[in-house]
């Protein structure tokens, strides 16, 4: 035998077996009663409860991302690579006062959510670096505030979306983008609802200058 293999050999002491593995220059000791502890606990972390909570865990983000596709009103994602943190901050706060929720979730994830919402076809651009925001009261904000910035940071890339759950393409997150908001489409309300009333002022200061003109 070559001696540089090693030797196993097992003695009692203390009621308890030891395992003791014999090189030239070096004994390493392992108590038995340790060791079957410590293959116990191996095997319920890989194979026990532990796994089945990973499993139901999984199961929940799932869910809840897919509960966000079917509840947002729009919904875009974006390629975050190349932006520093002061950016995504920045993005990130914009964002939320809009309130958009700005989510990053695993590619695997997302994309079982985007089949269980029936929106598969969103799987193409569910790849690489994704960012997802989703708004539940304004279909145009997202758009608009991605847009926006995109122009500013060129590393933030548009990379598809939902609309009022339909499957989005570029050119229709990019006319969105280009809609007003709510307050715009509002302070666009007012105006129209307004005009008649100043018209009909501006009518009636002109008649009374008139007369006015007339009498002197």
């Amino acid at each position: 035998m070559l001696n540089f293999l090693p030797r196993l050999s097992g003695s009692k002491i203390n009621d308890h077996y030891w395992f003791i593995y014999d090189f030239p220059s070096l004994h390493v000791y392992m108590e038995a009663f340790y060791m079957t502890h410590f293959f116990g606990m191996m095997k319920n972390l890989v194979g026990g409860g532990t796994m089945s909570k990973i499993i139901e865990h999984k199961k929940q983000i799932v869910t809840e991302i897919a509960d966000k596709f079917r509840e947002s009103k729009s919904t875009i994602l974006v390629d975050y690579r190349g932006l520093d943190v002061a950016e995504v901050t920045e993005l990130r706060t914009q964002l939320r006062e809009a309130g958009i929720d700005f989510k990053v979730y695993k590619n695997t994830m997302s994309r079982r959510a985007a089949e269980v919402a029936e929106l598969a076809d969103l799987n193409e651009v569910l790849v690489g670096p994704t960012a997802i925001a989703f708004s539940n009261e304004d279909v145009v904000a997202p758009a608009k505030i991605l847009n926006e910035f995109a122009k500013k940071h060129e590393a933030l890339e548009i990379k598809g979306g939902v609309i009022e759950g339909n499957v989005a393409s570029l050119d229709q997150i990019k006319e969105l983008a280009d809609l007003p908001n709510y307050e715009g489409l509002l302070s666009m309300l007012l105006s129209v609802l307004q005009a008649p009333v100043r018209n009909f002022a501006y009518a009636t200061k002109a008649i009374a200058e008139q007369k006015e003109e007339q009498g002197a």
